[in-house]
Parts: C-alpha cells; structure tokens; sequence
C-alpha cells in the first residue's frame, strides 16, 4: 500500500479516522520516531503492526471507591493473548486524534462509558514493545496512561473486544499476580504500577 502523508489534504479522510473502531486493522495511525516524534506518516494498525513501526496508544486504569480496580477479558477470538485477564481499556490514538480523544472514544467504544476529557487524570506516558513472531505482529507503542473513577460494572461491551469485565481488589489481584498458577489467567503485563498508582491516589 503506498505511504500516505499529512501534507496531502485529505480533510474528509481525516474528519472520518476517529469515526473507525479500533478493532480494525484499517484503522489509520500516525507513525512515530523511535524518540515518539511525528513522521508525518500515516499506516494502517495492521502495516505499523507487522512493520513494527511506532505508533501512540492509550491505556485506562478504571477504581473505584472500594479499592478495587477494573480488568477487562480479552475476546478469545482476538489475535493475541485470547482470553487473558487485561488492563481496564487499551487502544490505539487514530490518526489526527488527540491521547485524550482517543481515551474517551475507546471508553466508549469498549465499555459503553460516556466520558468528558476533564474527567479523564493523567497518569505518565510509557514506552511499550511487544511481539508475536508466529502472526508477524510487532507492537511499539508510546502509550498515555489516563485514571478514570467508575462506582458501577459497566455492561454494554464491545464484544469483538471484551469478554467479561469485573472489579477486583487490590489485595486479591496482587495474590494472584504473585502465584504462578493464576497469573497465567493475565496478560504478561508489569500491573505494579497500575497498582501502586491507583493505592495512592485512594490514600488520598
């Protein structure tokens, strides 16, 4: 597929990227720098993907009150890591979207939740990598990690996206974490900071 820019002026095309789901592996993306600067390159999820080119991407940690946080199940018909036990919501930032636009689209998108961007807290940014040899998919990412306040289970999910989700408490999900037979249930992530973020702003 021949490469596209952000000098072409293609304004339709780029008014309908944040109206594409980001389940699609056509949805487009701004490709980045291995420093995260823009390139002015515009690909596919599914070419950054099986290219291994940077790109940005949003993760959502969702608390409540109760000390507990929120995981999603992945689909089990989802390329990687089917069925496994994952952060609130991940996404991808479409191409010409803000990380706050994008946060508030995949909240909605995977978990039915309205947001306004205020509601959004700003946690850090982090460099992730991660790869699939056997389907050619190699993610790098420069994720923006936002916390959002959530007292009910939401239940209009995305169901290409998410399984199940439910609320676990801190003590119990470190217990899991730390047995190597009930870890297996979680995407291989490091939560520690999921967690220690989300203790302190409770002992607030």
């Amino acid at each position: 597929m021949p490469e596209a820019t952000n000098n072409i002026g293609e304004d339709n095309t780029r008014k309908n990227i944040t109206h594409i789901h980001g389940s699609s592996t056509d949805e487009l993306v701004d490709i980045l720098d291995e420093h995260g600067e823009t390139t002015g390159s515009i690909r596919t999820k599914g070419e950054a993907h099986s290219e291994g080119l940077w790109h940005k991407a949003i993760h959502i940690w969702i608390y409540n009150s109760r000390g507990e946080i929120l995981l999603q199940k992945r689909a089990k018909t989802k390329l990687n890591l089917p069925g496994l036990w994952d952060t609130s919501v991940a996404g991808h930032v479409s191409s010409g979207e803000s990380f706050e636009e994008a946060a508030a689209r995949e909240l909605h998108e995977e978990l039915g939740i309205i947001v306004q961007l205020s509601e959004l807290k700003k946690v850090t940014n982090c460099r992730t990598t991660y790869d699939n040899p056997e389907h050619n998919y190699h993610s790098r990412e420069l994720v923006s990690i936002y916390l959002y306040r959530l007292e009910e289970l939401p239940t209009k999910l995305q169901t290409e996206e998410v399984d199940e989700v439910r609320f676990i408490s801190i003590d119990e999900l470190e217990r899991e974490l730390s047995n190597s037979d009930t870890a297996r249930k979680y995407a291989p992530w490091d939560y520690s900071d999921m967690i220690n973020t989300v203790k302190r702003v409770l002992a607030q």
